[in-house]
């Protein structure tokens, strides 16, 4: 998880090809035992963001009120169907990511972006602490146009709180939700398979009133 990758993304000519077939992944969540990839019960909803490695940034989620299901996996580059050893290469493009299942009854969106702002320095372009390259950059990926409003507002917000306290531009990406690619089992709750295992995962410590009714879900 330490070595440097590339910190450029690379082009579709020189992403690699992937593959057809979806590669293999666990079943059912390590903690809930709700099945990975559903179905999942009606009036749930779907949120997907990149904080840094995503052993430790699912396990931030998995403990909020509310989530029923996350799941870790690649997202926002070319390759179809990465395996991790392509993504760490650096030639998908894509992001590792966390995709999160929750109740909008009991979790609503913008709780779900405040813990995403604290959870990691938005502001460190291709990286995460120690990690380097483009798998780790900051993301969040929008299932229509409420949570899209919702995340650009609170980027907005979050990003004059940080230039405050001296801290540089976010660089968090906006995206319409791309296809997300299951990781392989090993990495699906890989914290809770393995407590003391490397985490990564570290905020800036400057409070975001983002899911505090500062700001409203759109």
């Amino acid at each position: 998880m330490f070595f440097r990758k590339p910190a450029v993304m690379p082009s579709n000519e020189t992403a690699l090809p992937g593959r057809d077939a979806p590669i293999a992944t666990a079943e059912k969540h390590h903690v809930s035992g709700h099945a990975l990839k559903g179905p999942y019960p009606q009036g749930l909803e779907v949120a997907m963001f990149g904080l840094g490695c995503f052993w430790g940034a699912e396990k931030l989620f998995w403990q909020l009120p509310g989530t029923y299901v996350t799941a870790v996996g690649y997202a926002a580059g070319m390759t179809p169907n990465p395996t991790y050893e392509e993504v760490c290469s650096g030639l998908t493009g894509h992001n590792e990511v966390v995709l999160v299942v929750f109740d909008p009854a009991e979790a609503t969106y913008s709780e779900l972006l405040k813990a995403f702002w604290e959870g990691h320095d938005p502001t460190q372009g291709m990286r995460q602490g120690n990690d380097a390259g483009t798998q780790y950059r900051s993301g969040i990926y929008v299932y229509g146009e409420a949570q899209l409003k919702a995340a650009e507002a609170s980027k907005s917000e979050y990003n004059t709180a940080l230039q405050e306290r001296g801290y540089g531009p976010i660089t968090t990406e906006i995206l319409e939700a791309p296809e997300f690619f299951f990781a392989e089992e090993y990495h699906q709750q890989y914290l809770s398979k393995n407590p003391t295992g490397y985490c990564g995962l570290g905020g800036t410590g400057i409070a975001c009133s983002v899911g505090t009714g500062v700001t409203a879900d759109a």
